[in-house]
């Protein structure tokens, strides 16, 4: 994608706090597309060592939320089904999400997560709704 657009999704999810906040980053997107990581921190870590579900699910959502949320797109999740097929060996997740299907008022997306040596961590089907009008209630 053009180096405009990057920056552009950049700008757009600057102030998404809690994922920046915890070093996800935009690594590329499309539209219809994302790929994010997070340099895996000891604060990513639960009691047993291994990365907490939740950072793993935080990072898919913030990738569903670039791939469709786009310059053109508005989409919020309205349901989630994850699935954790095996352990983090890396020091690096990589959330890649991808539209399976796109309609007026809904949307459909797989997002796949690896870390750096290509071991599968997640796969996660999120369906999203078009995004409301926050602005008539206030």
């Amino acid at each position: 994608m053009s180096q405009d657009y990057m920056e552009q999704i950049r700008i757009n999810f600057r102030n998404d706090r809690f994922a920046t906040e915890n070093g996800m980053v935009i690594d590329d997107a499309a539209d219809g597309y994302a790929q994010c990581s997070m340099q895996i921190e000891p604060h990513h870590r639960n009691a047993n060592d291994q990365v907490m579900g939740g950072a793993i699910y935080t990072l898919a959502d913030f990738a569903f939320a670039v791939a469709s949320n786009g310059l053109e797109s508005r989409y919020v999740s309205r349901s989630a089904q994850i699935t954790y097929l095996g352990i983090v060996k890396g020091e690096t997740l990589i959330a890649r999400a991808r539209r399976v299907k796109d309609g007026r008022t809904a949307c459909y997306y797989l997002v796949e997560i690896t870390d750096e040596r290509g071991s599968q961590v997640a796969h996660i089907t999120v369906n999203g709704s078009a995004k409301p009008d926050y602005s008539r209630n206030r």
